[in-house]
């Protein structure tokens, strides 16, 4: 009789055997040993109704703690392992943990464990004949096969070496029918699992190598495609990181762009903070509609697009017919209708984003050509017709679609023309509007601020300071009234519409003259409200306002335009509840934007200083209350404490150098030369 004949009747026998006994013994005891969310239990009473109680250590109680744990349990919550009895628990815990093959060496075929020379004996005897491969095999039967009398004690351990083993697969949908079954792999499947381990195992060591790389700050150029989720990170597009984690690193954004620079992955001009306030710093990219063929009224003269000559977007053109003051605005309403797409993805941007690399715009770029005013001969608006009373302030405020011809000027030529019969009546109008506000309660502010660029090839920063021509504040006055007379024609008409409101400051008697005198009054202000329901606007002066200016830039003035657009055709407007809920929304957005554009603008305001080590500022001293004094730095539009050689008077001047810079934190300490 052959070697393979022979082993094919000594398996039949002692499964036939294994078969018998385990049916003899199948029954539920006292002591007998189950299996309980996958650990090892004892039965420790005689099933009583249908319930017994098991003894187990829990899953969390660490492998030399003495803590166990008692549970009543139904038979369906169990899988018999043995039918005992055990002599404890701790016995077979104790075997398992001292004669199981070790989880780490699953897929090592050289281990020198006798359990595991066992189960691989029996793997062989199993597999020698193609017919007993392929069939399943019972735990007990396969235990008693490998290992002789398989005793109550030992057979969680025994259990545990086979699920720790390349040889036999476990089979879980009948572990979920209340048996334990394996069956032997392939030995192509074996192969397969040993290459991916081995594979695994290259990646780990890979890894371990890059992390300790990473803790000495001397990455290879290859090393950068693990640093992916501490770019994630520093972006905010997670609050995890992997490779800081097993870098034993703090993980904030903060800490992540402090890594990356210092690993050279991101030199200093990486912004991160439009990504970091989860905005886009592309331009939208669905086109409006051309503006459709529509009744308007042809406005007579010409209006002026009057804006800083870097200006790309111009929305706002002004002019003075001799009865009438006229306001222009761009009409992107015509086309962009509420819960139109446009709509939605303006809503969620909020306002147009202005960073020093460029502006990410809440409305196509492409959409300019047909809606910015004086890039055509005639350009489409929503015109407000203001006319002005005795007192100088609104007698009546009246909202057209209009035609109107436009010519663009900068500041720097409108301050040439201001005597010019087109804007002479213009600079008028303005100078009695800030009387008129001011007799009102206005609060007129006035710090420094800068224009910073940053050359897109170079990535070199300039900041230059950022004056406020005569034609620009005349300017913002027409603004004023447009926003108005706008808050005006919609309350006499019962239009729902975006109110901005500001309670009224606590000033105190005595302000200091010269910036300081302005850095307090800037302390005093309120913050503004956006609501559908009018109320002063203290910081103004004016008893209700909106803002609808500047429609392709901001989504509140977009959707004012929206409501007047409405009731001008005579369709139904959107309702207060419905309004409240977009202006907020619109609103929330826009603020994470501001957010943004103030981080941005610090940001580079740091890397001009870290390309300009030498650079040396003038330092304004606006308040000596507190410990340290604190300056205002107008050629950086930047305040700080700084410490001085002596004490400094309101609006004292020093000179100042930057000290020690932090890219990340956004701080940088100055000190006195």
């Amino acid at each position: 009789m052959g070697q393979g004949c022979k082993r094919r009747i000594y398996v039949c026998f002692r499964l036939v055997k294994c078969a018998f006994l385990r049916y003899t013994e199948s029954m539920i005891k006292s002591k007998a040993l189950v299996l309980y969310k996958n650990e090892a239990a004892v039965v420790a009473d005689e099933p009583s109704g249908g319930k017994f109680t098991v003894k187990f250590k829990p899953a969390s109680a660490g492998k030399k703690a003495p803590a166990y744990a008692s549970q009543s349990v139904r038979e369906k919550d169990v899988v018999i392992l043995h039918a005992g009895p055990v002599t404890s628990l701790e016995a077979v815990l104790d075997f398992a943990e001292s004669n199981a093959p070790k989880e780490e060496d699953i897929y090592s075929l050289d281990q020198k464990n006798p359990l595991f020379l066992e189960i691989q004996e029996a793997y062989e005897l199993l597999t020698s004949d193609e017919e007993t491969a392929a069939a399943p095999v019972d735990f007990a039967e396969l235990a008693s096969l490998f290992h002789g009398s398989c005793t109550a004690d030992e057979a969680f351990g025994l259990y545990r070496a086979l699920r720790n083993t390349v040889f036999f697969e476990f089979n879980q949908k009948a572990f979920l029918d209340g048996k334990i079954v394996f069956s032997p792999r392939s030995k192509e499947a074996i192969d397969s699992l040993i290459k991916k381990a081995d594979e695994k195992g290259r990646e780990a060591e890979i890894r371990s190598a890059f992390i300790a790389r990473l803790k000495k700050k001397a990455l290879l150029p290859e090393d950068s495609k693990f640093m992916v989720d501490v770019e994630a990170l520093a972006l905010g597009q997670t609050d995890k990181s992997r490779t800081m984690h097993d870098a034993h690193m703090k993980e904030t954004p903060e800490r992540a762009h402090k890594l990356l620079l210092e690993t050279g992955i991101w030199p200093i001009t990486r912004n991160p903070y439009p990504l970091r306030w989860g905005l886009s710093t592309q331009s939208a990219s669905e086109g409006l509609s051309s503006p459709p063929e529509e009744e308007r009224l042809s406005v007579e003269g010409t209006a002026y697009a009057i804006d800083n000559a870097w200006s790309t977007d111009p929305d706002d053109a002004v002019a003075f017919d001799g009865k009438y003051l006229w306001v222009h605005i761009a009409d992107p309403a015509s086309t962009v209708t509420p819960d139109c797409s446009i709509d939605k993805a303006a809503r969620e941007r909020g306002a147009t984003l202005y960073i020093p690399e460029g502006a990410s715009r809440m409305l196509s770029e492409d959409s300019l050509a047909d809606y910015a005013l004086g890039l055509n001969e005639k350009s489409r608006a929503l015109s407000f017709r203001i006319l002005l009373n005795d007192e100088d302030g609104i007698e009546e405020c009246a909202v057209f679609k209009t035609f109107v011809n436009v010519e663009r000027l900068t500041y720097e030529k409108a301050d040439e023309l201001k005597e010019s019969p087109e804007l002479k009546k213009l600079f008028e109008i303005a100078e009695k509007n800030v009387e008129r506000r001011r007799k009102s309660g206005a609060v007129q502010i006035s710090m420094p601020e800068v224009h910073i660029t940053v050359d897109p090839e170079t990535k070199k920063v300039s900041i230059s300071p950022l004056t406020h021509s005569e034609s620009s504040e005349m300017i913002r006055e027409m603004m004023l009234l447009a926003g108005e007379g706008a808050a005006k024609f919609a309350f006499q008409n019962r239009i729902p519409f975006p109110f901005v409101s500001q309670e009224a400051p606590a000033i105190p008697e005595s302000i200091p003259e010269g910036l300081a005198g302005q850095a307090r009054l800037r302390r005093c202000m309120r913050r503004r409200s956006v609501g559908v329901t009018p109320a002063m606007h203290c910081g103004l002066g004016l008893a209700m306002y909106s803002q609808v200016t500047s429609p392709l830039r901001r989504y509140g003035d977009l959707i004012a335009h929206m409501q007047l657009r409405a009731f001008l055709d005579g369709r139904e407007t959107l309702d207060k509840d419905t309004m409240l809920i977009r202006v907020t929304q619109g609103e929330e957005a826009a603020q994470a934007a501001h957010k943004a554009e103030r981080k941005s603008n610090m940001h580079w305001t740091l890397v001009y200083l870290l390309q300009n080590p030498d650079w040396t500022g003038e330092a304004v001293c606006i308040d000596n209350t507190g410990k340290l004094p604190q300056f205002s730095i107008p050629s950086l539009a930047q305040e700080a404490y700084i410490p001085t050689a002596s004490p400094v008077e309101l609006n004292g001047v020093i000179t100042v150098k930057a000290a020690s810079i932090d890219l990340p934190e956004q701080t940088v300490e100055f000190q006195q030369i």
